[in-house]
């Protein structure tokens, strides 16, 4: 039977994981100071973006997704390790992304892909300190585009 702190910190950790997808999406950049310790290591190379500490990678993020019309990240799955004031994690999420084409219009790639995360309890609640994406699939992604 689950303790009632282990089941509070797991709750704290899957809204956790919805606060990231939401502030992505809504395009809330510092939002995600709620999300990251402030020397978080994030690694999105996989999907096609960059990597290292959380100032940088929160700055390229606007430009960065300035190019995609729509998206939405929808985050589900997420398996939790609890180890004290640690924890580590994988979520998984689909990623519609709307891509316009050099020719004109537009198309929606599919991505999928997990987060693996590890986390640690704060005093303002959990964040994640490490982050990286492993690619699951991409679907229907433009031929201009490169995604590894």
């Amino acid at each position: 039977m689950l303790s009632l702190q282990e089941i509070s910190d797991r709750m704290e950790i899957q809204m956790l994981m919805t606060a990231y997808s939401t502030a992505i999406d809504r395009r809330a950049w510092d939002q995600l100071d709620d999300v990251f310790t402030p020397d978080a290591y994030i690694d999105y190379r996989a999907m096609g973006g960059i990597d290292g500490r959380y100032p940088e990678v929160k700055a390229w993020l606007g430009p960065a997704m300035q190019g995609f019309p729509h998206y939405f990240h929808m985050v589900s799955n997420t398996a939790i390790t609890l180890e004290g004031d640690r924890a580590r994690t994988c979520t998984v999420c689909f990623n519609p992304m709307e891509v316009p084409l050099p020719a004109g219009g537009s198309q929606v790639m599919f991505l999928g892909l997990w987060y693996i995360d590890e986390l640690v309890r704060t005093d303002r609640g959990w964040r994640i300190c490490r982050r990286v994406e492993e690619q699951a699939f991409q679907h229907n992604v433009p031929a201009h585009m490169k995604i590894s």
